[in-house]
């Protein structure tokens, strides 16, 4: 299952305005990786803190 939508990464790229626009075939393969862990990483936070709710805090 895939997180990161490709469409709206390549929107981020070009708006971003420092002429890098395009990605390599890894990329979004490691950033969905780099995302989910993130969430994990979020979550177990949360529950460290007793709370069952994920908040802003938690990354």
């Amino acid at each position: 299952m895939n997180l990161v939508v490709k469409t709206q990464v390549k929107d981020i790229l070009k708006e971003s305005g420092l002429g890098v626009e395009n990605m390599s075939g890894d990329f979004m393969d490691v950033l969905d990786r780099k995302v989910k862990e993130t969430i994990i990483t979020a979550v177990t936070r949360a529950k460290e803190n007793g709370r069952r709710t994920v908040m802003g805090k938690d990354l």
